[in-house]
């Protein structure tokens, strides 16, 4: 049986409410009953004393005292007698009793000094009454005492008046209650509604969803949450379909790039053994099909070197490096390709620059963003600097080349990512794996690369090694 979260939440306030307003009625009506017996029992105590001291005060004209205090008494619809020690009623003359019938435990009571208090007495009388008995000691020794009897129906009706003003007042509170009860349910229920049809949008796809959330309740932090949720599940579902648009454009590349080096190769190898080729080209062919399977080459260990850095299987050796050296190393190493696009390195750097990194890592660091400088900039100039600023090496490579737009500065790092989307003329990093593989190498260095272009102005990369680090 499915009940809906309202009634369930509306039905168990109302459970709550009406256990708490019957508990809370039923202790009022008994505290009430109570303190109307105890007032009325403690008014009839206060004048047995007064009627006992008067006696004492005027033993002379104790009969005028108590036909006063009778007279007093009987418009209040009290009723008292004295009695002696025999239990003999002596006042009134004549009256409803003519002998005080007391227990035996009461009479003890009496004999001690202390008073007898009944609230509720029906057995003795002709209607249930509340009773007091004062006991009248004279020289230690129990002489009388004197009976007030108050009938029980005058705080009966008081009580029941004031038992019907309770009722009234709970059914006014329930209702109250109910109403407050079902517009707060109302208003959950609705928050919790909101939630969920936001959860359908999501199970169907659909993203962009936002609830309104608080702080002030629990539902307000599920909001909160949920909408944390959706907003990761936006950004998972955008990096899947970044990933997917990727990997189809590797796929792309791939396909591209393997093709021309394999199809030079098939067809050499093909000329060669039908011998279509002159015997004067045959060294140049082989030389062509040399060329393309080390390009081959290139392009599996660009992958396999980037799987290595991502899944941290390569180990660092460190040590302190002249950088000055370094970077002669990589100006001969690329000063061929970059005269073949007419342009300059140059290297300023001091002499005692040193740099703390991977030898063999930091020549593929440096390399991999010198021939992208290379790559995008012709009849220019491209500058390798090196400098110590706080405690850490600067290294600098800049260009003059074509620079980087804005909107792909923070997309350059991805693997896969080509700034260039011509495939024919990219010689090097052709599956633009060689900047991710860059800025991994620098963190794993504990460094970090940094990069700034204008469009048609050049592109600076700006490096930065700690001098050293403590690993011990």
């Amino acid at each position: 049986m499915r009940i809906k979260y309202l009634y369930q939440l509306l039905g168990s306030n109302i459970i709550i409410l009406v256990v708490a307003f019957l508990t809370l009625s039923l202790l009022f009506a008994k505290y009430v009953e109570q303190l109307v017996y105890e007032n009325t029992t403690n008014e009839l105590i206060t004048y047995g004393e007064e009627i006992l001291t008067e006696f004492e005060n005027n033993p002379r004209g104790q009969s005028t005292v108590l036909n006063q205090y009778a007279s007093v008494l009987d418009d209040k619809d009290i009723f008292f007698s004295v009695f002696d020690q025999n239990r003999d009623i002596v006042y009134p003359y004549s009256g409803r009793l003519s002998r005080f019938e007391p227990s035996n435990e009461e009479w003890e009571k009496l004999a001690r000094g202390d008073t007898v208090i009944i609230r509720q007495e029906s057995k003795r009388f002709e209607q249930e009454v509340s009773l007091v008995v004062l006991p009248y000691i004279q020289a230690g020794t129990l002489v009388g005492g004197i009976l007030l009897i108050a009938p029980v129906s005058g705080s009966r009706e008081m009580i029941s008046e004031i038992n019907q003003y309770l009722v009234i007042t709970v059914l006014i509170a329930l209702t109250i209650s109910f109403l407050l009860s079902w517009l707060l349910s109302r208003v959950h229920v609705k928050r919790i509604q909101r939630i969920r049809d936001a959860a359908s949008m999501i199970a169907s796809g659909n993203y962009n969803v936002h609830v309104p959330s608080a702080n002030f309740d629990e539902i307000g932090d599920l909001g909160n949450d949920f909408n944390e949720m959706a907003g990761k599940l936006k950004a998972s579902n955008e990096e899947i379909e970044n990933l997917e648009s990727r990997r189809r454009q590797f796929m792309a590349d791939v396909s591209h790039e393997l093709r021309t080096p394999l199809t030079t190769i098939s067809g050499m190898l093909e000329g060669l053994r039908d011998d279509m080729i002159p015997e004067k080209e045959k060294l140049k062919g082989v030389n062509l099909a040399s060329q393309e399977a080390k390009r081959l080459i290139r392009l599996v260990n660009e992958n396999l070197d980037y799987e290595k850095v991502r899944s941290n299987q390569i180990k660092l050796t460190k040590e302190s490096i002249q950088l000055h050296e370094l970077m002669e190393v990589i100006k001969e190493h690329l000063n061929i390709q970059a005269a073949n696009k007419q342009n300059e390195i140059l290297v300023e750097v001091a002499e005692e620059v040193l740099v703390y990194a991977d030898y063999d890592r930091l020549i593929q660091i440096l390399i991999n963003i010198t021939k992208n400088s290379i790559q995008f900039t012709d009849n220019g100039t491209i500058w390798l600097r090196g400098r110590v600023s706080n405690k850490e090496t600067v290294i600098e490579i800049e260009d003059s080349g074509i620079g980087i737009d804005p909107d792909d500065i923070q997309t350059i790092w991805r693997r896969f990512y080509k700034a260039d989307l011509s495939r024919t003329n990219n010689p090097y990093g052709e599956f633009g794996l060689g900047l991710s593989i860059v800025k991994k190498l620098v963190e794993l260095h504990g460094g970090k690369i940094e990069v700034s272009s204008k469009k048609g102005k050049g592109t600076i990369f700006t490096i930065y090694l700690p001098l050293f680090i403590n690993e011990g």
